[in-house]
């Protein structure tokens, strides 16, 4: 174990976790205080310090298991002028600036010379952080539009529904991190359902930000 977290990969995953993560939560703090609502400004999370954003179990958790989490962004729909569209906004805000980051990673790649005999270290060390950075963003965009609560995914889709069906649809908020516990941990669920959609999702993107033709 010792072995692992000291290790070079290791430490390319804390850093492109913890920067991702941060500006995640970040981006829905933002969104919400630019839209009206001061709620995340006075609790202190329209910032870019990791200590605001990063739950210590939640980031142990996304480090050596399956699943983890960061602080929730705390809001009041109430203060939105139309809070329905407001928060979708907010909800998207989140891993749209994963989408964002994990292009930035991949394009700057492109500019990285491979690792030679000058400077070989500085250039391995900017081409393993930019990968993980384009691989942990990706990983965070697909998982969180998930369309199930907590998740990004499921705040996007109860602001599209009709009211009575969003109402409904908000109830799961209660079995959610369940759902997503089981879809996870249980080996066949994982294994045939979640895994294979997952990855399909996760290798699209990817597939789509290293080809996109405004990052050549």
């Amino acid at each position: 174990m010792l072995q692992n977290i000291i290790s070079p990969v290791f430490i390319f995953q804390f850093v492109a976790v913890v920067v991702s993560l941060t500006v995640h939560e970040f981006a829905h703090a933002w969104t919400a205080d630019r839209l009206g609502d001061r709620t995340p400004r006075v609790a202190g999370r329209v910032t870019l310090n990791p200590v605001a954003h990063l739950e210590p179990l939640g980031l142990i958790m996304i480090l050596f298991a399956p699943i983890g989490w960061a602080k929730p962004v705390p809001l009041n729909g109430a203060n939105f002028r139309h809070p329905r569209r407001s928060l979708l906004l907010v909800a998207a805000a989140g891993p749209v600036a994963n989408l964002i980051l994990a292009a930035i990673c991949v394009t700057l790649l492109r500019f990285v010379p491979p690792p030679t005999s000058f400077g070989a270290s500085v250039n391995d060390f900017l081409l393993q952080l930019l990968r993980w950075g384009f691989i942990v963003n990706v990983s965070l965009f697909v998982f969180n539009l998930i369309p199930i609560p907590p998740l990004d995914g499921s705040r996007i889709v109860a602001s599209l529904l009709p009211s009575r069906l969003a109402y409904s649809y908000s109830r799961l908020e209660l079995y959610g991190p369940f759902i997503l516990f089981l879809f996870v941990l249980i080996p066949p669920l994982r294994n045939q359902i979640f895994l294979p959609l997952f990855a399909t999702a996760l290798n699209w993107v990817a597939s789509w930000l290293a080809l996109a033709p405004w990052m050549v």
